[in-house]
């Protein structure tokens, strides 16, 4: 095949990876603490080729001898991008914005195995939901079910409470239905994520950490740390959007549907060169 051909027919797909990235950004830009992603290129191998087997003709030369060719391009990496996403007021008791950029909630879910894992998420937010053999106290849970964890374990308030208060550190205090009785219910333990770009996206707006992570050469304590009481920063009855720029976006589409569209010209001015070199007579 041609060496334009392939270069072309690499470069393309990996482009459409990029589309791939830059949809899933537009789709989820609505999505309650969403963080978008941003695609890097980089070269594949390349070839030199010394194409002047006369020295004294380069005298005067500014740029390397000979040419470089090169396979394509790839996408190097999809990093997460952590910014802060702008923060809508909804004045409902169980939503929570976080107002730091590398904070993050933990939520405890289940595996396909039964076994409890914690995952962590932006999406602050929360629902009540009956606590299991135990009709007179209800969990505080994500809108998949999932339990948000506090610094003993799974949120849990009185089922007979009238409001549920939540301060910037974290702590939850409930003050009953008789108005006057105001009991604490916990403690957030929120974390904070070091390397943000080790998280792995598994769905539901959550982040787990990596199976692979010890070969990776990294531990826990090396992605995450425990924020310390007093150093939390939300802000209850708001929540944090998605911190997609869909004009960005749309940029980043045009541009990245155009260099497809260049690569598809190469490749039929390449077999356009080729037909006509096959009819010559």
């Amino acid at each position: 095949m041609n060496t334009s051909m392939m270069t072309a027919s690499v470069t393309m797909g990996q482009l459409q990876k990029k589309m791939d990235t830059i949809a899933n950004n537009m789709a989820n830009s609505n999505t309650t603490g969403f963080k978008r992603r941003e695609a890097s290129f980089s070269d594949l191998l390349f070839q030199q080729v010394n194409n002047q087997i006369v020295p004294s003709m380069e005298t005067g030369r500014l740029t390397p001898n000979g040419l470089r060719v090169g396979s394509g391009a790839k996408i190097g990496q999809t990093a997460l991008r952590t910014e802060q996403g702008s923060i809508q007021q909804t004045d409902r008791q169980l939503d929570i914005a976080i107002q730091n950029p590398n904070h993050f909630f933990q939520i405890e879910v289940r595996n396909d195995n039964g076994e409890r894992e914690v995952r962590y998420t932006r999406d602050g937010a929360f629902y009540f939901s009956q606590t299991p053999n135990n009709p007179n106290a209800l969990n505080i849970v994500t809108s998949q079910g999932h339990f948000l964890l506090g610094q003993n374990g799974p949120i849990t308030v009185p089922a007979d409470h009238s409001e549920v208060q939540i301060d910037e550190n974290g702590v939850i205090s409930v003050i009953l239905r008789d108005g006057t009785t105001t009991v604490p219910a916990g403690q957030l333990e929120m974390v904070r994520v070091q390397r943000p770009q080790i998280l792995e996206q598994l769905g539901e707006n959550l982040f787990g950490l990596p199976g692979n992570l010890i070969e990776q050469g990294y531990v826990p304590a090396d992605i995450l740390g425990v924020v310390a009481p007093g150093q939390a920063s939300l802000r209850q009855g708001a929540l944090e959007m998605s911190n997609v720029d869909m004009g960005r976006e749309m940029s980043e589409m045009i541009l990245t549907q155009r260099s497809y569209q260049f690569n598809a010209r190469s490749i039929s001015m390449a077999d356009q060169m080729m037909g006509l070199v096959n009819s010559i007579r």
